[in-house]
């Protein structure tokens, strides 16, 4: 099976899938209202451990320039939207997802 990402930005969730099984959900923060977080169908790029500001303790990039799924140095954000269109996630959590999904790993992005 081949591992995929869905989020949910009216939910404020993300949840990691094996094909069809669903191996866990996260809570998260998406974009507001003047920089919602873009719908689509996207790739993680690339990794990075403690990009420094807001980023918390690891950015993974995604095919839309200057989107990406990171950590937070504000975690009472999470479930709100609040951040700039990326996809905001405890620092706990975007480094345990970051270990079971690989560069190439498709993200769905819906309301």
């Amino acid at each position: 099976m081949v591992r995929w990402i869905n989020v949910s930005t009216s939910k404020h969730q993300l949840k990691l899938f094996d094909g069809r099984r669903l191996i866990k959900t996260y809570p998260i923060a998406v974009g507001k209202i003047v920089s919602p977080t873009p719908s689509g169908t996207y790739t993680i790029i690339n990794k990075q451990r403690n990009p420094g500001g807001p980023f918390g303790v690891l950015w993974m990039g995604l095919s839309k320039p200057h989107y990406g799924i990171h950590g937070t140095n504000n975690p009472a954000s999470i479930g709100k939207n609040v951040s700039h269109g990326c996809i905001r996630m405890f620092n706990h959590d975007v480094l345990e997802l970051s270990s079971m999904v690989s560069i190439g790993t498709a993200v769905a992005i819906r309301k």
